[in-house]
């Protein structure tokens, strides 16, 4: 159940009556936040809680945005990791509903194939063309993280960069990686299998974003901001390289490796970052949960029409990922805790999707809520999870 609805009722866009919430909520917010701040490593955290009505809205701030002890604060524009898969996702489902490409269609339709051939082999056979803008969408490709996964007796490229030096991958090097260094984790899935095997993989995306330069013929950030940002007036969200965003703007908060800051613009321009703040973030969450992103609202429910869970981390690359009880549909996770996990109470599902420097964006149905945050620390990527679930408890008796 809801809080003690003697405050105010108001009516979300579903219809439901939905109270605002009571002042010990906003307390345990803020204590939330306080905690979160304290955390060993943590240099800065924001964070911002919403009804889809916007009769409550709550945000807060700790914490330094920078090495030069800037204060951290609510408007403070961040790295968002990859939450950015989740915007990509829409930005390819968009063009599917104006018939630009086709999910099902395989991924050599809409790249070259110098770039493709060879990108997933196992057992002498290449499979690259089995491989569906679907399984991109749905990390039932197969393919290795040119990011994460670490080559036979080597490092991770993220490991490399954060410990050696700023480097630029274009999407041709991040394929020259897969094919010489890495080798694939499973075959392309059967898209009708009941329960396809799932591998969280940057590459995934790192194509999908290629299919959208390639479709579209423009540089990625003319499309996000003409499919997305403007249209949704996200004024505090850019990818890197859109000069005509990118001026003017509030430096971002710094992202952290430890107490180590990173300064790594090279590396997140072939990333194609994006930055945002809390309330870009929430507005985009909250646009995704009403209709708003899309011309059809069957396009939401086919990215949420199939949800395959991970399973549990067997390697270093599948520590930093995604794990159980987290589930994915198509460029989106799903969180529900078993309620051996609560106590056995029970706490709603959330829907969005977190990155690996300790960002999050989820909508939570059932509370009629949206919630974002970062903590811009490069080795807290599960924290979400752990906070979720109070932030959460706030809301539920």
């Amino acid at each position: 159940p809801l809080e003690d609805p003697l405050n105010s009722v108001t009516t979300s866009p579903s219809g439901s009556k939905q109270p605002s919430p009571a002042p010990e909520t906003v307390n345990r917010l803020d204590g939330l936040l306080d905690e979160l701040a304290s955390r060993r490593e943590i240099h800065s955290a924001v964070m911002a809680v919403e009804s889809l009505d916007r009769s409550f809205s709550w945000a807060g701030a700790r914490g330094v945005a920078d090495a030069e002890d800037s204060p951290m604060q609510e408007d403070t524009p961040f790295f968002i990791a990859s939450i950015d898969k989740l915007i990509t996702a829409v930005v390819i489902l968009k063009l599917h509903e104006q018939g630009e490409l086709d999910l099902k269609a395989p991924i050599s339709t809409y790249l070259p194939d110098d770039l493709v051939t060879g990108l997933h082999v196992m057992d002498g056979q290449d499979r690259t063309g089995e491989i569906t803008v679907m399984h991109l969408l749905s990390h039932t490709s197969g393919l290795a993280s040119y990011v994460e996964d670490r080559p036979k007796g080597g490092s991770s490229l993220f490991e490399s960069i954060v410990r050696e030096q700023d480097r630029s991958v274009s999407l041709e090097e991040a394929a020259r990686i897969i094919r010489e260094d890495l080798k694939p984790h499973f075959p392309p899935q059967p898209l009708e299998a009941s329960r396809p095997r799932i591998r969280y993989s940057d590459t995934n995306f790192a194509l999908l974003r290629g299919i959208i330069r390639s479709v579209t013929g423009q540089p990625l950030p003319k499309t996000f901001r003409s499919l997305v940002f403007d249209p949704l007036g996200l004024t505090e969200t850019w990818m890197v390289g859109d000069e005509q965003a990118e001026n003017g703007r509030t430096p971002p908060a710094t992202i952290w490796a430890g107490d180590k800051p990173l300064n790594i613009p090279a590396a997140l321009a072939s990333l194609d970052a994006i930055f945002s703040t809390v309330h870009d973030l929430n507005h985009f969450m909250r646009a995704l949960a009403t209709g708003q992103l899309f011309e059809r609202p069957e396009t939401f429910d086919l990215m949420q029409a199939r949800w395959t869970r991970f399973g549990f981390p067997t390697d270093p690359a599948a520590a930093r990922a995604p794990s159980w009880p987290i589930e994915y549909g198509l460029g989106i996770k799903r969180l529900q805790l078993p309620r051996l996990l609560t106590g056995f109470r029970r706490l709603p599902a959330v829907y969005g999707h977190s990155g690996s420097t300790g960002t999050w964006a989820f909508i939570c149905p059932d509370l009629n809520i949206v919630i974002s945050g970062a903590v811009n620390q490069a080795s807290a990527g599960a924290l979400p999870y752990r906070l979720l679930p109070r932030i959460l408890s706030a809301f539920v008796r």
